[in-house]
């Protein structure tokens, strides 16, 4: 499993030029069943997104095809997480 924090960068005032293509990319995780969850930072601060069913080197390849990231709008940060213990409704991360 995988936290992606997408966090503003120098350029986060051209964020809105490249929302429609950020919102598909987004889209597209979810509908590869990559993306768990994809949330704001608080307060304004970025995105955050929870990723499974793929590897390093892959999410870093999709997270680089984000027209943020490409745009230089977020500086990506990719952790893995290897889950040992959930609540009952995320057990499937542990497995």
């Amino acid at each position: 499993m995988f936290i992606v924090f997408l966090r503003f960068g120098a350029d986060k005032d051209r964020a809105q030029s490249f929302m429609d293509g950020h919102k598909a990319w987004i889209k597209q995780g979810f509908d590869d069943g990559v993306f768990l969850l994809a949330g704001s930072l608080q307060p304004a601060a970025g995105g955050t997104i929870l990723a499974h069913k793929t590897t390093l080197a892959d999410l870093t390849d999709r997270v680089n095809a984000d027209p943020f990231v490409a745009e230089n709008v977020v500086v990506p940060e990719i952790l893995e997480v290897a889950p040992s213990m959930t609540a009952a409704p995320l057990a499937f991360l542990t497995r």
